[in-house]
């Protein structure tokens, strides 16, 4: 029989659909076809000039800035969704508000290589890529326009990616996401009725249980929610009460970029070619240390689709168990 899970932190209803259970073979995916043929790329090397000039990079001491040489480069999006000049012009319109649109929005090219992947870059490759994410948010918390910054990465064309070429983008905005600001308010709730973090709890009981996890080590956990609102949609959470991203100890970033790898090995293997959308919550700018919320990143592959139903009701359903998807992501092999 079907069940009904309620999210915890949310309190949004996720329907299991156990009944219509599938495995891991009944979602394969199609490989991503490729853009741009060898050399044509703008996030290749030797196409500096076609991007943007570059607001940071690693890259050798030899080499110079939008130049050849760089391991990882940061640079404004072409076509932004938000821009860094400007006021934000705060104004009312009856019983609507509206301000200008300000931000910033970057993208972040993890490799030169444009056939490289999450699971084909080195740990250390993507221990850079993750040193990067963080000194990008150090620096925009400096700007006192911008309250909160999304990084995200969308892998494949139903993710949303318009480019092949592994990349992640930033964008920093004046306002609190209305899914940030959810996630909060129910982890305060939890926090003033028990006294406890919910994310810590979750991290506990998900140890005890071993159900849906998928790996633990001595930093940081990964699991499949308990109500997942999508098959195989994977978390990824420092064990360390840690609300700040960006204040994750420079230290811990090896250990996170083993299990994302990790992690990252074991999706692609079980879900072949599938898309999937990377994303990490974490506390506003403008708010102190808190002890009632913890930043994480969050996977969903994209291998059902949202329809009416969804849409609705808010309502998701997941025909692939989260016990069941866990059990697959143990089983491979998280070397590659």
């Amino acid at each position: 029989m079907s069940e009904l899970r309620k999210d915890p932190i949310l309190g949004r209803w996720v329907i299991i659909a156990t009944e219509r259970a599938k495995r891991p073979d009944d979602f394969k995916g199609k490989p991503a076809e490729s853009k741009f043929k060898p050399g044509q790329c703008p996030f290749c090397e030797g196409n500096e000039k076609v991007t943007p000039p570059e607001i940071m990079a690693v890259r050798s001491a030899d080499s110079r800035p939008n130049e050849k040489g760089w391991k990882i480069r940061v640079v404004p999006n072409k076509f932004p969704a938000v821009s860094i000049e400007g006021n934000l012009d705060k104004r009312g319109y009856g019983v609507y508000d509206r301000m200008a649109g300000i931000g910033a929005h970057e993208v972040i090219i993890e490799s030169p290589d444009h056939h490289a992947s999450m699971v084909g870059l080195s740990e250390e490759q993507i221990r850079n890529v993750l040193w990067v994410y963080r000194q990008r948010m150090l620096d925009l918390k400096k700007d006192a326009r911008l309250v909160f910054a999304l990084i995200f990465k969308n892998v494949g064309d139903p993710a949303g990616a318009s480019l092949e070429h592994t990349h992640s983008q930033l964008v920093a905005t004046p306002i609190v996401p209305i899914r940030i600001k959810q996630e909060m308010t129910g982890s305060k709730t939890f926090y003033d009725y028990r006294g406890r973090c919910l994310f810590c709890d979750i991290i506990d009981q998900e140890k005890e249980v071993k159900q849906r996890l998928v790996i633990d080590d001595e930093h940081f956990i990964a699991f499949c929610p308990f109500a997942s609102r999508f098959p195989f949609e994977t978390w990824i959470l420092p064990k360390q009460h840690l609300t700040h991203f960006e204040n994750t100890p420079q230290g811990d970033l090896p250990a996170l970029a083993r299990i994302l790898k990790q992690v990252s090995v074991k999706i692609e293997s079980v879900l072949s070619n599938a898309a999937y959308n990377l994303l990490i919550h974490t506390t506003p700018f403008n708010m102190d240390e808190t002890e009632y919320y913890h930043w994480h990143i969050e996977i969903i592959p994209r291998i059902t689709h949202v329809a009416g139903y969804e849409w609705g009701t808010g309502f998701y359903i997941n025909p692939v168990p989260p016990e069941d998807a866990a059990k697959y992501l143990r089983e491979v092999s998280d070397n590659k």
